[in-house]
């Protein structure tokens, strides 16, 4: 357990030593942000933006910042005394078999495997009923450090041959590399330079994949990228031969998706302005020189297309259904008109899948899982029984198919792997989780809040059994709300070395998301968006008021749109905690969408150049924006990585420089910056551990904590 203590704690003096005066720490000696005079003008309003120069990922200058604020960040951890406990016994419960489950192409049955620590999982295969298995493709060798990973691989309808991309250092750039998959050989050269992409397979002599020009300005991981390419690729061809399909300067999109329908026939062409919205083509493969056909055209709703049999679509939408609902139509004449409902809208979001010639519908009630099978007119077979109060994945299997793997989960239920059999309707268990930690040692409850206009959120809070709400419990407050993106309950072993030292992990599913449809997304959107915000402040105020913890003992996390939560609420109620998180952050509201992908992001965020309102508003809560003189912030750790070219470290960068250069109080204001990694995707296991555990010692030194026991 941990032991608390009153804070006398260690500081970082100049000369690189710690030591201990009083009970308050002493300011930090940073390492300088020089200050620029660069000035933007929005709508008559001039705006400072004095480290700009943060921007350059390219620059000696911005190197050598990089290197001096891990220096200083890696010399204040490293005198936590307690960090080496947080990584032996985190690398301890890590260290058990992890096996994802399995799916079947060809006569093999394809599935990932961890031995434990391994950086990368491996991809493995056997053969159906069979318990010998083999090493398929292994992550790990592709480069000495464990830094380039598996991103995507899709067979062929056959399995006899796979295509599968992999990502450097974290990077969204992909490389496509064909393989034999009886010889696993390699087929032809590979494809550079593919982003945010599917790889599908038109028959054996070629795929489909996306990508964008590289960059004029800017580096390869800040530039803008901006029409979208989707490409189709024949084998034993250079790619400079490859055949644009859709997107390009001639129809501009900013994000393409290709997709091939299980029975080969139809190429199906996703394209989209923003996160959220999406047109819908579709392409016949039977006959030669086909037109692309619109089914959608407009990004006011989503769709796709979940299923295809003897020349009918199905297709989930929210189109005249917030919630989602799955219509059916003929091909040869597939627009809106002509659409026939299948299953139709409920109080609950739906995500459809097919598996065995039967439609599988997933429901969201409350943030939890509930799954029904359905006949392909729309007929309800069974409700799948799931093993308790958390969320379910991977209804889908091919046609002829018999049974389906999927797993379940939730904060206390190591993933479990279950065989499900489609025409018995029967599910059984397939493989149980091997990871050390007692699900009946822990408590997870679903509580609902009253939020600052009184709309009630929901929120699950897990701790260990026996807790006392007496206000001194350490709890970790997570957060996402936005692009429509459900926070669904999920077990991580990283959780499980907070859990186990008393610490509280709640999850509020604050609007932003998804978890109840569309309209509760666009309530936490642009001139919304401070909702979100609303709340998160109301999540953390109600477990300081109910007991569970206090703000002395309350840590803000969040990741990416998270980040963005988290620098909002701190700088907003810096008493609302002790510790702020943000991880990977959009945090400059003003300039986001000039980097990478980032004007994609304007459904949910509008941009400063929109209007002198949405630049007002946007100013309003932008992180960066609104750091102040005299205010003692949260002790804050930053984290972001050199290579994430989604959210362009820049925003943490110049977040970091505000916060040491105007923060009041002795709290500090660090950032960890990893090298060779990037949003989160493919990060090795080494590196995954190592971030934790900095961390949980950042917070639960900073909350007053002197050792683990």
């Amino acid at each position: 357990m941990l032991k608390l203590w009153k804070p006398c704690i260690g500081i970082l003096l100049t000369t690189g030593v710690f030591s201990c005066s009083g009970e308050q720490q002493k300011k930090l000696d940073y390492p300088e942000s020089k200050k620029e005079m660069i000035t933007d003008t929005y709508f008559g309003t001039e705006v400072q933006d004095p480290y700009r120069w943060l921007e350059d990922d390219r620059s000696e200058e911005t190197a050598a910042w990089v290197k001096a604020q891990n220096e200083v960040t890696d010399q204040y951890l490293s005198q936590i005394t307690f960090k080496k406990e947080i990584v032996d016994r985190m690398t301890e419960l890590w260290n058990y078999e992890k096996v994802s489950a399995p799916t079947r192409y060809g006569d093999w049955l394809y599935y990932y495997k961890n031995d434990g620590l391994q950086n990368q999982f491996v991809l493995y295969r056997k053969k159906e009923g069979s318990s010998k298995e083999e090493v398929f493709l292994d992550p790990n060798a592709f480069s000495e450090d464990g830094t380039t990973s598996l991103s995507d691989i899709s067979f062929t309808k056959d399995g006899k041959l796979a295509a599968y991309s992999t990502s450097e250092g974290g990077s969204d750039w992909r490389s496509i590399y064909v393989i034999d998959t009886e010889t696993k050989k390699m087929v032809g050269d590979p494809i550079k330079d593919a982003k945010f992409t599917a790889i599908a397979w038109k028959d054996k002599e070629g795929f489909f994949y996306s990508s964008y020009d590289k960059p004029k300005e800017g580096s390869a991981l800040s530039g803008m990228t901006q029409h979208h390419k989707l490409m189709y690729h024949k084998l034993g061809t250079p790619q400079s031969t490859d055949v644009l399909v859709f997107g390009g300067e001639k129809i501009p999109r900013r994000y393409i998706g290709g997709s091939v329908t299980e029975d080969g026939h139809y190429l199906i062409i996703s394209a989209a302005e923003a996160t959220s919205g999406n047109e819908l083509y579709l392409k016949d493969l039977k006959k030669e020189d086909s037109p692309i056909v619109p089914i959608v055209e407009g990004f006011d709703n989503n769709h796709g297309v979940v299923y295809a049999k003897g020349g009918t679509l199905y297709i989930e939408t929210n189109y005249k259904a917030p919630n989602g609902r799955l219509i059916k139509v003929k091909a040869k004449k597939p627009t809106q008109e002509h659409w026939k409902e299948v299953i139709p809208e409920t109080e609950n979001v739906l995500s459809a899948s097919s598996a065995g010639g039967k439609l599988f519908a997933n429901y969201i009630v409350d943030a939890v899982s509930k799954v029904y099978q359905y006949s392909l007119d729309g007929e309800q077979e069974n409700e799948i029984q799931l093993p308790g109060f958390g969320s379910a994945s991977g209804f889908y299997a091919k046609e002829e198919d018999k049974v389906l793997y999927y797993t379940f989960t939730s904060y206390i239920y190591p993933p479990t792997i279950f065989e499900y059999n489609i025409e018995e309707k029967s599910s059984k268990e397939y493989m149980a989780s091997k990871a050390q930690f007692n699900p009946e040692d822990y408590v997870s409850e679903q509580v609902f809040y009253t939020s600052k206009d009184g709309t009630k959120v929901p929120m699950i809070i897990t701790y260990k059994k026996g807790l006392k709400k007496d206000g001194s419990n350490p709890t970790i407050l997570y957060g996402y709300g936005g692009f429509n993106i459900s926070l669904l309950p999920s077990f991580r072993i990283s959780n499980a070395v907070w859990l186990e030292n008393g610490g509280i992990y709640a999850v509020p599913n604050i609007r932003g998301g998804g978890e109840y449809g569309e309209k509760w997304h666009v309530a936490g959107t642009k001139m919304q968006k401070q909702n979100v915000f609303n709340d998160f402040i109301a999540a953390g105020e109600y477990l300081i008021k109910e007991g569970y913890t206090s703000s002395e003992k309350l840590a803000l996390r969040g990741g990416s749109n998270g980040g963005l939560l988290v620098g909002a609420v701190m700088t907003q109620r810096p008493d609302l905690a002790k510790v702020a998180l943000p991880a990977v952050g959009v945090l400059d509201m003003l300039r986001y969408h000039k980097f990478t992908a980032g004007a994609g992001w304007a459904f949910d965020y509008g941009t400063a150049d929109d209007s002198k309102d949405m630049f007002e508003y946007l100013l309003g809560y932008s992180p960066v924006h609104n750091v102040k003189e005299g205010i003692a912030y949260p002790a804050t750790m930053i984290t972001t990585a050199d290579h994430d070219d989604r959210v362009v470290p820049a925003h943490s960068f110049k977040f970091a420089a505000e916060l040491q250069a105007k923060n009041a109080g002795n709290n500090p204001m660090l950032i960890r910056i990893d090298t060779k990694a990037g949003h989160g995707a493919g990060k090795p296991t080494d590196m995954i551990i190592d971030e934790y555990a900095d961390i949980y010692a950042f917070t639960w030194y900073n909350m007053g904590v002197k050792s683990l026991q």
